[in-house]
């Protein structure tokens, strides 16, 4: 009687157990998976000075979205831009990362373009929990600023480095004239520039001017009573460098130049100046129109908008980032945090503008090479 007893119980316990196991296994299905598009916000320059690299940089990012679109999306979700114009200062970048994270919630934020947007909005992103993306950020002080910043574009110390280097070894300028505006991106050039070109034992004077002023003159009659060996045109924008480089002219004036990438990467106005420019230095995070993936864009690019891919050296990242963004929503879900965590991760990823890997700081590993205006064109610089 006492054995039959027993494996009563044993059964009761035996179907109790099964039917949680059934209760739980049909809860856990039902949990809801993540559906709708996946949003990724935007923040671009779209009107001021820095326009012309907003218009490219959106159209890129639209490019690359319909192609991921078209594939399928990310796991089945269409993938949807959230853009905002944060106007290249970090009054507007705040402003915008602050409606991105608050009002569309999004995990992820493309950006900033301009360095003094990514430095203001990386503290919103942080405390949001949301990554920030930036591929085209370069000012070295956003180097291991946050846990949540990353960037496919390389730091401006590598830009600096290398143009210091040419300047003083190659060219054997002693003492150069510098022009600077006063935003974050043309300061952090300067710096690792003047780090490194008086560490050698040259001579820098400078001068800066506000992203406002139209009026150089007395500014650029200062900088050319310093025979120096060379000037050093150091802005944001190439609308900035176009008004600069006109009254250069204006004063008869025809020194050796620097030219950072920002004004580099602007075809038109290379070939505008080329008189002036011609054998003018600078540094640019190169192109290969050889890699597939990039011609490929080049040609993508060419079609959909009828005409060719402005600032190649900034619109090889921004399509890249867009890859890279669907690949990390892949891997480890639509999750600012986890996202952010993922970038540390990436080895050789390859795209558009070659292999890619971040440092542990949030860096894109590698840098800048030196170049040189011939004939209205940038090529390779060789001694």
């Amino acid at each position: 009687m006492e054995g039959q007893k027993s494996n009563f119980f044993t059964w009761v316990v035996v179907v109790v157990v099964i039917a949680v196991g059934i209760f739980l296994y049909s809860t856990s299905s039902k949990v809801p998976q993540e559906t709708g598009p996946v949003k990724i916000g935007v923040m671009l320059p779209l009107t001021g000075d820095a326009a012309s690299y907003g218009e490219g940089g959106r159209n890129v990012y639209q490019l690359a979205v319909e192609e991921i679109n078209a594939a399928g999306g990310v796991d089945g979700r269409q993938i949807e831009l959230v853009i905002e114009d944060s106007k290249c200062n970090g009054k507007d970048a705040s402003s915008a990362a602050q409606k991105l994270i608050n009002i569309d919630k999004v995990q992820i934020i493309l950006g900033g373009f301009c360095s003094g947007e990514s430095i203001a909005a990386t503290p919103i992103a942080a405390a949001g929990k949301v990554a920030l993306f930036s591929p085209g950020s370069s000012s070295p002080d956003l180097t291991n600023i946050s846990p949540y910043f990353f960037r496919n574009y390389p730091s401006d110390a590598s830009q600096g480095k290398v143009l210091a280097e040419t300047a003083y070894n190659s060219k054997q300028w002693k003492k150069v004239a510098v022009i600077q505006e006063q935003t974050d991106y043309a300061l952090g050039v300067f710096k690792s520039f003047s780090t490194s070109f008086e560490g050698f034992g040259g001579t820098i004077v400078k001068e800066e001017t506000e992203t406002a002023n139209s009026d150089f003159r007395s500014i650029l009659t200062k900088l050319k009573a310093a025979n120096a060996d060379a000037l050093f045109i150091d802005t944001q924008t190439p609308a900035m460098s176009d008004r600069i480089l006109k009254q250069v002219q204006d004063l008869g004036w025809k020194p050796a130049i620097i030219i950072n990438d920002a004004t580099a990467g602007d075809v038109a106005l290379v070939m505008k100046y080329k008189n002036l420019l011609e054998g003018a230095i600078t540094a640019e995070f190169s192109s290969d129109p050889k890699n597939p993936t990039m011609s490929k864009l080049l040609a993508s690019y060419k079609t959909k908008f009828n005409a060719d891919l402005p600032f190649q050296a900034y619109g090889q990242t921004e399509y890249d980032a867009v890859y890279m963004i669907r690949d990390a929503v892949k891997t480890v879900g639509y999750n600012g945090e986890k996202i952010a965590a993922w970038s540390r991760t990436v080895k050789d990823w390859e795209g558009a503008s070659g292999k890619v890997t971040i440092g542990s700081n949030g860096d894109r590993v590698g840098g800048h090479t030196v170049e040189v205006v011939k004939a209205g064109k940038v090529e390779k610089y060789v001694q």
